[in-house]
């Protein structure tokens, strides 16, 4: 194998480390619209079936499973440009992806025949989630492992990258709840009209979010295109025999399918149950604060000083007993239960502040076992396995409501409230336990490790 160079640049700064921001802040304007509100938009104001719309997500992911490696192969066996390897794709996909979020909520095609509308659900869902937010995520993560060598660097990167998620999770979950809806009969809906010009709105912010990060980030680690032949059954093996990819794929999943039923819960609960969208959008305020004020320092010094899977169990264990103890308490106001979400969000945070540093380092961990860099395809793998865990959210999500008999005729119904209550609660319980159980018993990359992982590779990369 070819070494690893580092090309003569300006050193790792502040300005990496905001444009690496932004790089996620453009992601989750359109990732989080729909991982929040597709659902609700589909149910509600265009009258799909919350199954039909549970079912997209699944045959969405099954797309993914192609599309996710396909790019990650491209960009292995790209050749570096004057901009580096991973740049170049999101100047040139931010456009695409924009476009096609935008055009999932077409609220004028409310009163087409079902079939239209299910048709066009599919084709622009898959436009947007299996095609452009492929061709942009995939170098787009990968990115991370070009941008410095250093593991510390990395960790402030995955740290800064969860900084703008969170960004935008407060701008999409304060702002949506406050314009989206008005009140019909004294119960907040959701307005079609309002929702076309918020994802509007989102998709012009990514795209300015995309070109601060193409121009402030900048490529060190030259690494060479790949030229091995691409054969699917070894990198199956290769996942299925590595501990730390399938541990942290395994985890992904865990921690996409926890989160998002989290946060897609909440057009439900809050609105419905605790009749109340104030609440709705300061959750989003708040736990976006808490994971600002607290999660992210807090996480870097953890993560230094204990290790990252380490602090991501802890957060998950803690997570897990805030969300036990709300829902044995049960309580009748909004606003507490807004105390206990922000609190098991900040548990969760700590995992999801430090997930994209931990797939570094099993890119690393590859590295030293099989001899050969994939970040490309190895984040790809990841990717897959993030977008996962969203699909099984929102069919989740959607069988839950289907079984306790959820539609816009009985979003009143008690026991259609309470069962709506019990999946908010019951869900993030699981999820968090099951993530504590993975890392902890599969995932192999202690500190020590990951110490030692780091040390070989620079020692092959000096020539030693």
């Amino acid at each position: 194998m070819a070494n690893t160079g580092t090309t003569a640049v300006r050193p790792f700064g502040m300005r990496d480390k905001l444009g690496y921001m932004f790089g996620d802040f453009g992601n989750d304007f359109t990732f989080m619209l729909s991982s929040s509100f597709m659902m609700v938009f589909y149910t509600d104001i265009m009258g799909v079936p919350a199954a039909i719309v549970g079912l997209l997500m699944m045959v969405a992911r099954f797309v993914d499973a192609f599309t996710d490696v396909a790019m990650g192969q491209i960009v292995d066996r790209a050749k570096p440009t004057k901009d580096g390897r991973f740049r170049p794709w999101i100047k040139r996909m931010c456009g695409p992806v924009a476009i096609a979020s935008f055009l999932i909520y077409q609220s004028e095609f409310a009163g087409m025949p079902m079939a239209f509308k299910v048709v066009w659900m599919f084709v622009t869902y898959l436009l947007w989630g299996s095609i452009f937010y492929t061709s942009i995520n995939i170098p787009y993560g990968s990115m991370a492992s070009a941008i410095s060598p250093e593991a510390n660097d990395r960790t402030q990167l995955s740290t800064f990258r969860s900084i703008g998620a969170t960004l935008a999770n407060l701008v999409i979950g304060t702002a949506t709840p406050l314009l989206a809806y008005e009140t019909v009969n004294g119960t907040p809906v959701l307005s079609g009209s309002r929702m076309l010009v918020m994802a509007g709105l989102f998709s012009v912010c990514a795209i300015v979010c995309y070109l601060l990060c193409f121009n402030l980030t900048t490529e060190r680690v030259v690494i060479p295109a790949k030229t091995e032949k691409f054969e699917p059954v070894v990198l199956l093996k290769r996942i299925f025999t590595s501990r730390s990819l399938l541990g942290i794929i395994l985890a992904a999943l865990c921690l996409l399918l926890t989160m998002l039923t989290m946060t897609g819960m909440n057009p439900y609960i809050f609105p419905y149950y605790f009749k109340n969208t104030a609440a709705q959008s300061a959750v989003a305020m708040c736990s976006s604060i808490a994971s600002l004020v607290v999660v992210a320092p807090l996480a870097t010094m953890l993560a230094s000083k204990i290790g990252k899977k380490e602090t991501a169990i802890a957060g998950s264990l803690f997570g897990a007993i805030v969300y036990l103890i709300c829902f044995i308490l049960h309580p009748e106001s909004g606003w507490v239960y807004l105390g206990f979400y922000t609190v098991a969000y900040a548990g969760l945070g700590l995992f999801n502040t430090i997930v994209w540093a931990m797939i570094t380092d099993v890119i690393d961990d590859s590295e030293v076992k099989n001899g050969v860099r994939e970040d490309g395809t190895i984040y790809s793998v990841y990717s897959f396995a993030r977008k996962l865990g969203q699909a099984f959210s929102a069919g989740l999500i959607g069988a839950l409501l289907s079984i306790i008999g959820y539609s816009t005729a009985t979003q009143q119904d008690p026991n259609v409230l309470n069962g709506i209550y019990t999946i908010a609660c019951m869900a993030p319980i699981i999820g968090f336990a099951v993530i504590a159980l993975v890392l902890w018993f599969v995932y192999p990359l202690s500190k020590k490790r990951v110490d030692q992982n780091v040390e070989t590779l620079k020692a092959r990369r000096a020539g030693k």
